[in-house]
């Protein structure tokens, strides 16, 4: 996909890009594959398929879900996928970044200087060690092929207000990790939208785009528990440190194995 190309698509779906905007483009993309060269941020360095499975791929989401002034955290961003390129062309929002890399938070940075884009910020953290701390702080929190979404669910979610959403950039394998995933989100008070499958312009690469809204509050005790596995046989324990709370029933999750079960006996350590 060349720029022209690039362009008159976004044209065909709503989606106007100046000139200006253009040139943040080719700015972003010259600066991409200048520190890869130092670094590994992509393995995408060819200007066609950048602008197709990076710039365009990252943009899809905008032809099923309005962006206007919202808060947005970027759960694994890396080289600034989905997030930037978004940012780019919905200036208004306010994008923060969460990597554990800190090589790739310099290269933000760097990057927010150069595109001359305001109300940018990349944190080096660990997303569930940055979950932790900014519970339900923002209106937006999105991941593009950063792990399967029952594990997504969990360092995601708990980071959206109520009334926001949490949007996942997924590949072939979506609708099966939807059907891994679904229970857990319930309990995290999400609930599934829509999603809206396509294949990249002239290209065999499915994606799926799963715009997941957060309906009610989660509850959640900091506590740990001995219980019996649901599914064990053997009669062993095993020690659970987060109580998810339902409003019929309710669950506790292993957030180092992430697994949901069901409550059966707690005894108190």
């Amino acid at each position: 996909m060349n720029e022209l190309e690039f362009q008159n698509i976004l044209k065909e779906k709503g989606i106007e890009v100046s000139e200006h905007q253009l040139q943040q483009f080719q700015k972003y993309y010259e600066i991409l594959v200048e520190w890869n060269e130092k670094m590994n941020l992509t393995a995408i360095t060819d200007k066609e398929d950048v602008y197709l499975k990076h710039f365009y791929d990252s943009i899809t989401i905008a032809f099923d879900f309005d962006f206007n002034n919202q808060t947005l955290i970027d759960v694994g961003a890396g080289a600034g996928f989905p997030s930037v390129p978004l940012k780019i062309l919905y200036p208004n929002l306010k994008i923060t970044i969460v990597d554990s890399l800190n090589k790739r938070i310099t290269f933000l940075n760097h990057l927010f200087k150069e595109l001359e884009l305001d109300n940018c910020q990349a944190v080096a953290a660990r997303a569930e060690e940055y979950a932790k701390e900014h519970r339900e702080s923002v209106d937006i929190v999105m991941a593009r092929a950063v792990a399967r979404l029952n594990i997504l669910d969990e360092l995601c979610l708990p980071l959206v207000k109520k009334e926001g959403y949490f949007l996942s950039l997924k590949g072939r394998q979506a609708s099966e990790e939807v059907k891994e995933a679904t229970k857990g989100i319930q309990l995290l008070g999400g609930e599934i939208e829509s999603t809206h499958d396509f294949t990249l312009a002239n290209h065999d690469d499915f994606r799926s785009n799963i715009i997941i809204k957060k309906v009610k509050e989660h509850q959640t005790g900091r506590y740990i528990y001995r219980y019996c596995r649901s599914d064990c046989t053997s009669g062993e324990d095993a020690e659970i440190y987060e109580l998810v709370v339902g409003r019929e029933e309710s669950y506790f999750y292993d957030v180092r194995k992430f697994r949901f079960y069901t409550f059966m006996e707690e005894t108190k350590k």
